[in-house]
């Protein structure tokens, strides 16, 4: 299936994607699901973030490509680091630049997006445990991340983690082509295939350190080819199978 979260007369709602309809459900996909007879356009929908995540676990240095490019080791075991739920941001709406930056840029991601509350699972189970998958944007106050490998502040400003435009369960993760774009030029492009440590395996190995929780989502790194952006860019996320995340960067 193919979960989006829509804004609608009396606050946000999940459905599902039924060619380019939405089929509206009562309760959400992180609990009890009833589909509903109430229709509405794809086209026309407003779509929000596909989930409201607690917290955004993300890995950093996953693809040997973007470790290279920094000079760095490739790392034996994951490099983690979390975004705040204050920092999800919907489709199509505004990155903002922040005064104090000099230098901001996007990072192609696909996100794990966990469906039931996960506490030290094998990864033989995982499977159990994820509802599926959308595009992510680990956008980062590039200045601002200090070499000492302290990325928090870099991170974690509000916007700084557009998710979408949907969730979907449809997809092999170990094998997806991977880019982004602004204003239209390819600047990154992989495939999932060339991570470090698969999603599989990401899920089990943090179920075993902390608590994940319905609707949280793990980042699982970003190919080589980051650079930065300026207002007034667009910059697209573009996953196979899953689609593409638009956002454009907007003064504060």
């Amino acid at each position: 299936m193919k979960y989006v979260r829509i804004q609608f007369p009396g606050g946000p709602r999940f459905g599902i994607i039924d060619g380019d309809t939405v089929r509206l459900i009562e309760g959400s996909p992180f609990g009890s699901l009833v589909m509903t007879d109430f229709v509405v356009p794809l086209a026309g929908a407003k779509l929000l973030s596909p989930c409201e995540p607690s917290k955004g676990v993300c890995i950093g240095l996953n693809y040997r490509d973007h470790a290279e490019e920094f000079k760095l080791p490739i790392p034996t075991e994951p490099v983690v680091f979390l975004k705040p739920s204050t920092s999800v941001n919907d489709p199509q709406e505004g990155i903002v630049f922040p005064p104090q930056c000099k230098r901001l840029d996007y990072e192609a991601e696909l996100a794990i997006v966990i469906g039931k509350t996960a506490k030290n699972v094998e990864e033989s189970d995982v499977h159990e445990y994820i509802l599926g998958y959308t595009c992510a944007n680990d956008v980062t106050a590039r200045d601002l991340q200090p070499k000492q490998g302290q990325w928090t502040v870099a991170k974690s400003f509000d916007t700084f983690m557009p998710l979408g435009p949907f969730i979907t369960d449809e997809v092999d993760p170990d094998h997806l082509d991977i880019e982004s774009r602004v204003n239209g030029k390819t600047m990154q492009h992989s495939n999932t295939s060339n991570l470090i440590f698969k999603p599989a395996f990401l899920v089990s190995y943090l179920s075993k350190v902390m608590t994940l929780l319905p609707g949280d989502v793990i980042l699982t790194g970003t190919p080589g080819g980051i650079s930065g952006m300026q207002v007034g860019d667009q910059v697209d996320i573009v996953i196979e199978g899953i689609g593409t995340l638009t956002n454009t960067i907007v003064a504060p």
